[in-house]
């Protein structure tokens, strides 16, 4: 398992997006989520694109930034809007634009049918890996060890709390507060990637 990130316009700008409106914690989650979701694509013999794949690991969590937050509709689905909006700027056709932001509100999902949404599959399954430890064991050890070393987690935990914190008190029915509601800080800290 090697790891690798694809190349291209619209993955550079999407990590030039993801550094510009993240807190250095959440930029480096973004990449060690891709590099996840892809190992996790190979372990679970899942194909995908991988450029559509990246762009979305990129913008994930775009909807947590200041500068992007909704009032009314969750992080994940005002992300989803962002990144139509980015795909668009990069000359995507309207159906592509839509599948991106597809895959960024179903990352929030608690399963997606890796057949009939192999990259929504793979983003929630290495968000859930990287946040609270989800399929970690599948990943080799080496694996694990040079992502982490590449991509640090830092202060991960508490600005991922901080801001999940923040839009539960405002979206009470969001994604985002189900899972505070669900311990996510215990399940954070017991997350063996914390370990690592």
């Amino acid at each position: 398992m090697k790891l690798t990130l694809p190349g291209g316009p619209a993955c550079g700008h999407a990590t030039e997006v993801a550094a510009a409106y993240s807190a250095p914690s959440l930029f480096n989650h973004s990449l060690r989520v891709y590099a996840w979701a892809a190992a996790l694509g190979e372990v679970h013999e899942v194909g995908f694109d991988a450029e559509l794949l990246y762009v979305a690991a990129m913008l994930h969590d775009v909807g947590l930034a200041a500068e992007f937050d909704s009032h009314t509709k969750p992080f994940e689905v005002a992300g989803g809007h962002v990144a139509w909006v980015f795909a668009a700027g990069a000359g995507w056709p309207p159906e592509r634009r839509a599948r991106l932001a597809e895959v960024i509100v179903r990352h929030m999902w608690a399963e997606v049918d890796p057949a009939a949404d192999p990259e929504g599959f793979l983003l929630s399954r290495a968000a859930a890996a990287d946040i609270a430890g989800r399929d970690v064991a599948a990943l080799p050890e080496s694996f694990r060890a040079e992502v982490l070393e590449r991509y640090p987690r830092l202060d991960l935990v508490e600005e991922f709390l901080r801001c999940f914190g923040d839009q539960a008190a405002r979206k009470p029915e969001s994604a985002a507060a189900a899972a505070m509601r669900n311990d996510l800080a215990t399940r954070m800290a017991a997350n063996p990637l914390e370990r690592s």
